[in-house]
């Protein structure tokens, strides 16, 4: 297996979850788990290789214009990293096979975490710096979405995360783009050794700012720390995830990949240094602040990567083998708390430590395994936290003997390291009396609840609790044996500095200056543990007189507010208003057209034929009705008349697939069209003649110049080489005779992917704005009277011989769209068309439909628009398979001389571009289902919502009744007959989310 299986083999894991997901429900969890620890058994493999300093490179062309291709590395580094994020990720997924319960929703949940996991992958494996952009971006998504479907409350954290953090993508964007100009190349490893960092130290300190700015708002460093409690809304899962090995580790990865150009470089070791020490300290602060233990391990954990970002910092060899193997203890010990937190609130049904009372009898198991962790978190002998924890201590004292550091500075360092650790051993205290003894402490007692009861709680099952032991046992047995890390940990050492140091672990190393201050650490905590009762009534509540998420809140709230004072000043719905700067410079563009008008060729018959002019003609014929015409049941005619003539007038140039398109287009755009018009009025409002008069000398105005620019730029050149070439190889080269098909799905596959994703994402937004319309009006809307005494307001009647015709055409329309879809390689069609064909199908079967519920869609159309998508993506990426020549759907040959009607001479040829033209197909038809669908509904209002509204008035439900099948925008009327008025919904302030 080599580096691009192992990353495509993980992403595979979604659609493959998502598909077992609909037989094991929950129980997903497990399928995920055993996929990832197959994948880090594979990984595993190649350690042999990495410790013996041997580094693993891969690059496929993505970009070749811009020299960016996705190129993989594994080194020391890489690996570290990405076996915490396979293993760890494998035991949270199997803990959530059990955490969830039978009837909650886990589908989109298991999507996406482990897209989470191929970012985190993706991210540690990149070389393309291009690339590491791109998944340190994925990571972010698949944290905002992870935390915002997490219930009511999570929609504004969502954000503040995303906020936070996206804003920290954009530092590293300008950082990957500074060097890539500087460095002339997109590969990191290549970048990292340029001479530039040498020899230019403004670059040098700029780039560091932008890097130390997008780790810290990734790995919650202050003053950007604010975003990882408030992500807490989420499930225990994603905490223990995001937490242990995922988005905050991001960060750390991102310091130590850029540790070694920034060795001795002032600024990088100042901010690091003084953030992540002023990180370590107030997380510890905040921690004990806390009742509740889920927000005392998320201030844990911004204060040990307070720890790890400081000890960067420092920079030394002692100091980088210490932060990566404080990585691996903190995935360790973090990891396991985290999902504790989960399986306490399920089985107690509280985190408060307040309410928490006496759990140690009742759930034993559940308090071995958080003392354990907590332990070996606060740095007690002889646990695996205690070895990092001493190493933390010994890489702070090397800042005065390899780091250049003064004596002062470095004990002033290592002492407000020891005061962090010692707040870290009180507050793991905290925790484990919090949880599993009475709480004795002070806060704030109109909030404590009554203390629950320990019968109350019980033991989890062990299939809940095993996830969480592994771990924690984990940490307690390498503590006797840290030793097994010093190669691989060597190797990420030498990758993350630029020295040969070979760092050596060990439980007992004699007495020395680090082991006497953890002494200090462990005699203060305990202290501190003792008398928590005292320190409880000693720590402030409040250090400000307001908190990081007031102040984040109060920012985003106030640039929404500035943007809406600011689009206020030209906020209109006047068209003329909007148009009058651009109209400007569109005046003095038509005036250059005027003075030019000379010089753009003569009418001879070589650029025009008297056919063009009867076109033009009717044309203007149909133009000028629209444009006089009152009644929008003419406008859109008459307009969709002019339409067809393009079309026409394609086809008469020789341009059947586009003429073709264009037909199809025009179709159902007066299908939607009229659907959208049964709930406008018949006429179109009047304007004054002055208004008239003006809008007429505009548009003949700018509708010459367009005439006069079109007619002087095209017809006048001859073919392009690249034009040339098509016309000579596309069909030696893919075996297609129709050119223009095969630019779209061979050549430029990409490229129609791209637009694809598009209009999948146009499908979604039309989705999701009509499904959020809801009438304010005090009378439901009765769209039949806007049209009585016409064909739209008597549908049912008026479209008999209709739908006679459409029951013996639809057959054959299907029938033609596969035809069409099939043959696109070799002649007029494709997917696009063949799609637009289908949607005539649907659309004939809309406007045949005597009432809306006749034709209401039993299946997911979202679906469809996604699976075109993703059908794509996957046909496209097996192009890479392709050896030398690998490219985005490069095409693969399935099957060569089918005997069908259409075909090349040779026959027909079935490759992987027929497959991406399905995506392309299903992808459009989805996209005009959502229209269709979604305008051809009546205006909801749900007899959910129309019941709870009788009942409060005391009305009898009864006189409601909705049949099977029947329309539901019938709902209101039958409403407003038994007593009911719609009220408005109730008005949101400024920034409110709904």
């Amino acid at each position: 297996m080599n580096l691009l299986v192992l990353l495509f083999l993980t992403l595979l894991l979604v659609p493959a979850s998502s598909a077992v997901h609909r037989i094991l429900g929950r129980d997903t969890g497990w399928f995920a788990a055993v996929g990832l620890l197959v994948l880090g058994g594979f990984s595993a493999a190649w350690l042999p290789g990495i410790i013996a300093g041997e580094t693993m490179a891969e690059q496929v062309p993505w970009i070749p214009t811009a020299n960016v291709g996705i190129s993989l590395r594994l080194d020391g580094i890489s690996m570290v990293f990405l076996l915490l994020v396979l293993f760890i990720g494998a035991l949270v997924l199997a803990y959530s096979a059990r955490y969830f319960t039978p009837q909650k929703k886990t589908s989109d949940y298991y999507v996406w975490m482990l897209l989470f996991v191929f970012s985190m992958s993706g991210m540690v494996l990149a070389d393309d710096m291009i690339l590491l952009f791109v998944f340190w971006e994925f990571t972010t998504l698949c944290s905002f979405f992870l935390i915002n479907r997490s219930g009511e409350k999570a929609a504004a954290p969502a954000q503040r995360t995303l906020l936070i953090t996206m804003a920290g993508g954009l530092g590293l964007l300008a950082a990957v783009l500074m060097i890539i100009v500087r460095t002339g190349t997109t590969s990191l490893a290549e970048a990292l050794q340029h001479q530039i960092w040498h020899d230019d130290a403004g670059f040098t300190g700029a780039v560091a700012v932008l890097i130390v700015f997008a780790a810290f708002t990734k790995s919650a460093q202050f003053p950007f720390h604010l975003w990882l409690p408030d992500a807490m809304v989420a499930p225990a899962p994603v905490s223990a995830y995001l937490h242990a090995a995922a988005m905050v580790k991001a960060g750390i990865y991102l310091l130590l990949r850029f540790s070694p150009v920034f060795e001795g470089v002032v600024i990088w070791q100042s901010m690091l240094i003084i953030g992540g020490l002023i990180t370590a300290l107030i997380g510890a602060l905040f921690a004990l602040q806390r009742h509740d233990i889920k927000e005392i391990m998320a201030y844990s954990t911004v204060s040990q990567l307070g720890f790890l970002v400081a000890i960067i910092g420092i920079g030394t060899p002692t100091a980088i083998a210490a932060a990566l193997i404080h990585v691996v203890a903190h995935a360790l010990f973090k990891s396991s708390l985290f999902m504790m937190v989960g399986l306490i609130e399920h089985e107690a049904g509280s985190r408060d430590i307040r309410v928490l009372n006496g759990l140690r009898r009742t759930m034993p198991v559940s308090f071995v395994i958080t003392l354990v962790a907590s332990l070996s978190m606060a740095g007690v002998p002889p646990l695996f936290g205690f070895v990092s924890k001493e190493n933390l201590l010994k890489g702070f004292l090397s800042a005065g003997e390899d780091g250049g550091f003064s004596t002062g500075v470095t004990w002033t360092i290592t002492l407000l390291g020891v005061l962090a650790s010692i707040g870290t051993f009180a507050y793991c205290g905290r925790i484990v009396l919090g949880c599993f003894t009475t709480y004795t402490g002070t806060g704030r007692q109109d909030e404590v609840k009554e203390p629950m009861h320990p019968d109350t709680a019980h033991e989890a099952a062990p299939t809940f609790y095993m996830p969480a032991l592994l771990p924690a046992a984990a940490g307690a047995v390498l503590g006797f044996v840290p030793f097994i890390f010093d190669g691989l940990l060597t190797s990420a050492t030498q990758a993350a500095t630029t020295s040969d140091y070979e760092p050596h672990f060990y439980l007992w190393g004699g007495l020395s200056t680090d082991l006497m201050l953890s002494v200090v650490v462990i005699g203060v905590g305990l202290l501190a543990v003792l008398g928590r009762t005292r320190m409880d009534t000693w720590v402030p509540r409040t250090v400000l007189p307001f908190t990081g998420v007031q102040a984040a809140e109060k920012i985003r709230t106030g640039s929404i507010g500035l943007g809406r004072r600011v689009g206020n000043l030209t906020r209109t719905d006047m068209h003329a208003l909007h148009l009058t700067l651009p109209g400007i410079f569109l005046a003095a563009i038509f005036v250059a057209g005027v003075l030019y008008v000379g010089d753009v060729g003569q009418l001879d018959p070589g650029h025009t034929r008297p056919n063009d002019w009867v076109l033009i003609a009717t044309m203007a014929i149909f133009l000028l009705g629209a444009v006089l015409s009152q009644s929008r049941t003419a406008a859109v005619v008459l307009t969709g008349g002019a339409g067809f003539v393009v079309g026409a007038w394609y086809f008469v140039l020789g341009a059947v697939d586009v003429g073709m398109t264009q037909l199809l287009v025009e179709i159902l755009t007066v299908v939607v069209l009229v659907l959208v018009m049964r709930k406008l009025p018949r006429t179109f409002h009047r304007v004054s003649r002055t208004r008239t008069v003006v809008s007429a000398t505009v548009a003949l105005a700018f509708g010459a110049m367009a005439f006069i620019a079109a007619f002087a730029l095209t017809g006048r050149r001859g073919q392009s080489p690249i034009a040339e070439w098509y016309l000579s190889e596309t069909y030696e080269t893919v075996g297609a005779v129709n050119i223009v098909n095969s630019i779209l799905v061979d050549f430029r596959a990409l490229d129609t992917l791209g637009e694809l994703t598009v209009l999948g994402i146009a499908g979604f937004a039309i989705l999701s704005l009509l499904n959020s319309s809801f009438s304010t009006s005090d009378q439901p809307p009765q769209e039949s009277k806007l049209w009585e005494g016409t064909p739209l307001g008597n549908a049912a009647d008026n479209t008999t011989a209709m739908r006679s015709v459409f029951n013996w055409m639809a057959p054959f329309i299907v029938l033609l769209s596969l035809v069409l879809l099939v043959r696109g390689h070799y002649d007029s069609g494709g997917g696009f068309i063949a799609a637009l064909v289908a949607g005539g199908f649907f659309a004939l079967r809309y406007l045949v439909a005597p009432s809306d519920s006749r034709v209401k869609l039993r299946f997911d159309y979202a679906l469809v628009i996604v699976g075109g998508i993703v059908l794509g993506v996957a046909v496209g990426l097996t192009g890479f398979l392709a050896g030398d020549q690998a490219s985005f759907l490069r095409p693969i040959v399935i099957a060569e001389g089918l005997t069908l009607p259409w075909g090349s001479e040779a026959g027909f040829t079935l490759s992987t571009a027929l497959i991406f033209d399905v995506g392309i197909y299903l992808a459009v038809i989805g996209s005009v289902l959502v229209a269709l669908d979604r305008l051809g509904q009546a205006q909801r209002y749900p007899a959910e919502l129309l019941r709870a509204h009788m009942r409060a008035q005391g009305q009898n439900t009864g006189q409601l009744q909705i049949e099977a099948g029947q329309d539901p925008g019938d709902v209101p009327r039958q409403a407003q007959g038994a007593g009911w008025q719609p009220e408005p919904p109730p008005s949101r302030k400024a920034g409110e989310s709904e």
